[in-house]
């Protein structure tokens, strides 16, 4: 059985600087996945020479992207995952929030590989 979750990162960084990160091609290829590319809404993951494709159904600048699985196999109504910002205006914190599902014995090794991705991805932001 499939369970939704969402982890959640601070960053500190800009949303201006951030977003581009997550939500486009080139941006995505730094920390994301191995390569990626894009053709209009439709993206392709590259992971160990495996591709896997997505739709971007959500896109709200500086704020939000939704990608949808298209591939036949791991295709489904609810096999989505969507990065969001959000600010302390106050703080001017930004944290990414990261909603995604997977099997439910699955969801550590998930965490862990989420981790491992947000860590690469501050690397790349020089964080």
């Amino acid at each position: 059985m499939r369970v939704r979750f969402e982890l959640e990162y601070p960053l500190k960084c800009s949303p201006r600087v951030l977003f581009p990160r997550i939500s486009t091609a080139d941006g995505l290829a730094e920390w994301f996945a191995d390569d990626v590319t894009a053709d209009g809404d439709l993206f392709t993951f590259v992971w160990n020479r495996v591709p896997s494709t997505a739709r971007l159904t959500h896109f709200r600048e500086n704020r939000a992207v939704r990608f949808k699985w298209a591939d036949e196999e791991i295709a489904s109504e609810d096999n989505w995952f969507e990065f969001r910002l959000t600010s302390e205006e106050l703080s001017d914190d930004v944290a990414l929030i990261i909603s995604d599902s997977c099997e439910e014995e699955e969801k550590d090794d998930t965490v862990s590989l989420w981790d491992t991705e947000v860590q690469r991805l501050k690397t790349a932001l020089g964080l």
